[in-house]
């Protein structure tokens, strides 16, 4: 997935990956089962909670007192840094991960703490909070809570997962993800390959221990650490999973949370990868629908249908000739190319964005407004450094459920289905979910029904066209929770919370300052 969330520039800070995720929840799981939600008719167990007695061995993490001090590069926020487990399941052995942790402090009459989470896997909660969540916020929300974003470990300040050098991560982004040879396909499962030799090699044993179970166990400790009885919560996107994983683990002491843009944590990572492709087809017919009403849709007038078939044959072209860009050292190619368009499909704002590319490419030949939104999906900076985002990324994934696809023969075979939903995209989403075929690390986790019984509401927010998290997954979200309530937006774009509808900020805020949920059901606009 990508990072956004919020409106114009807070978009670009408040992410939500999930392009090919193959994300779940990895724990005990209890014997309740359910089917999964996709047509393999296979078993789904149910999350088991933990026991709410803090374990003695992890009572010196639950116990420490952060040593805030102001931020170095964030004037007003506090930063700090915290101790968790490597192993949850060997505290004692003295190997602990470097939570970074900051906060802004409440400015009114504080009520607690609110945690934060964009999304990802591999966002950076710190820059989200910095950038847009202590600032941007709802000022009835900063005025009751400290505002708090802890980097999940691997990710940000907290021992980011580490695979390619900035040259390296260069490459890797312009391999092609369409093979149309035995010759293609070989270079892009070397890339494949060499991605994840390189994170065994430079994050060593950390690469085994960043699932979403670990990460939300982390936030537990974080809460007490706080001084907080039970979780308040934001998560978009990735940040749901998370967010639910919390609950289920420690019912307990879940108190408010938000879960925008919700991921459904009993599908598989191949259920996860179809519906993620049928999502952003959903959101590009929208983009096309909108496009071609204009009389300089640089898809033409025709139809939305002409359209796609239009950006599809342009992106065939950049396979064979990839345009100059105003960087003489960089052109634009088919794979870039492909996820600027998919970059622009996670907010309606970058639309525009989008149309001026596009009409860039067809009238100048210059590829530089898609290089421009290709850049920000990868985090690539101007000075050419990459940041941790996409590592993170693959690194949560691979280690959360089993690969959806191990060989090229098994990407081949469900080629035809992604393409049947999506003409434009369907074979890149197939490929693109090929990375962790040959992870180093064998995956501990798998897909799980998360029911969070003795959990107060849980409010789980949809967006009817979101491209990253498909609606029916806040559905089946909400349906699973034994407190689920869904909020729906009727709109575009990913997340909805502080994106312009104020009937989803009025309730999510009610809900967050006094506890009361919206009814179940309830929609906006």
């Amino acid at each position: 997935m990508r990072p956004l969330t919020a409106a114009s520039a807070a978009a670009l800070l408040s992410t939500a990956l999930l392009l090919t995720s193959c994300s779940g929840s990895d724990s005990a799981d209890s014997p309740d089962r359910a089917r999964d939600g996709g047509s393999s008719g296979r078993v789904v167990r149910t999350l088991a909670p933990l026991p709410a007695a803090v374990p003695a061995d992890l009572a010196s993490y639950y116990g420490q007192k952060p040593a805030w001090k102001p931020c170095a590069d964030a004037p007003g926020f506090d930063c700090a840094t915290l101790r968790v487990p490597l192993d949850y399941a060997q505290p004692r052995t003295g190997r602990d991960v470097k939570l970074a942790v900051s906060r802004i402090k409440a400015t009114g009459k504080r009520q607690g703490s609110l945690q934060v989470n964009p999304g990802g896997p591999g966002a950076s909660a710190i820059e989200f909070l910095h950038g847009w969540a202590g600032i941007g916020y709802p000022a009835e929300v900063r005025a009751a809570y400290d505002i708090v974003a802890m980097d999940p470990r691997g990710v940000g300040g907290s021992q980011p997962v580490r695979c390619l050098t900035d040259t390296e991560m260069e490459a890797h982004t312009q391999v092609d993800q369409t093979p149309d040879d035995k010759a293609e396909v070989e270079r892009l499962t070397a890339a494949f390959d060499k991605f994840a030799a390189g994170c065994k090699k430079r994050t060593g044993a950390l690469l085994g221990h960043v699932s979403t179970t670990e990460a939300a166990r982390d936030m537990d400790v974080v809460r007490a650490v706080l001084g907080d009885e039970k979780l308040t919560y934001v998560g978009a996107s990735y940040g749901t999973l998370l967010g639910a994983t919390y609950a289920g683990l420690f019912p307990s002491r879940a108190g408010r949370l938000v879960l925008d843009g919700a991921m459904d944590p009993s599908l598989s990572s191949l259920k996860l990868n179809l519906d993620q492709n049928a999502g952003f087809t959903v959101a590009f017919n929208a983009f096309a629908e909108d496009c071609v009403k204009r009389a300089d849709c640089p898809l033409g007038t025709k139809s939305p249908q002409d359209a796609g078939r239009r950006l599809r044959a342009l992106l065939d072209s950049l396979d064979a000739r990839p345009l100059r860009t105003d960087d003489p050292k960089r052109e634009l190619s088919e794979p870039l190319a492909t996820m600027g368009v998919l970059q622009a499909m996670y907010l309606e704002d970058f639309w525009p964005m989008l149309r001026d590319a596009l009409d860039e490419v067809q009238k100048d030949k210059n590829g530089t407004g898609l290089l421009d939104l290709s850049d920000q999906y990868y985090e690539r900076h101007p000075d050419g450094s990459y940041g941790n985002m996409m590592y993170a990324f693959a690194a949560v994934n691979c280690l959360d459920q089993p690969a959806p696809f191990r060989k090229p023969r098994d990407v081949q075979k469900y080629v035809p289905r992604f393409e049947r939903t999506s003409p434009v995209f369907g074979r890149d989403f197939a490929w693109a979910a090929l990375n962790c075929g040959d992870w180093p690390v064998t995956p501990t986790g798998n897909a799980n029904r998360i029911e969070a019984k003795g959990a107060g509401p849980i409010l789980v927010v949809g967006t009817t066209r979101d491209p990253a998290t498909p609606y029916p997954w806040a559905r089946a979200l909400a349906a699973q929770l034994s407190s689920g309530v869904l909020l729906t937006y009727e709109g575009d774009g990913h997340t909805a919370y502080v994106r312009g509808s104020a009937c989803v900020d009025t309730a999510v805020n009610r809900y967050l300052l006094t506890g009361e949920p919206p009814k179940d059901g309830t929609r906006c606009q």
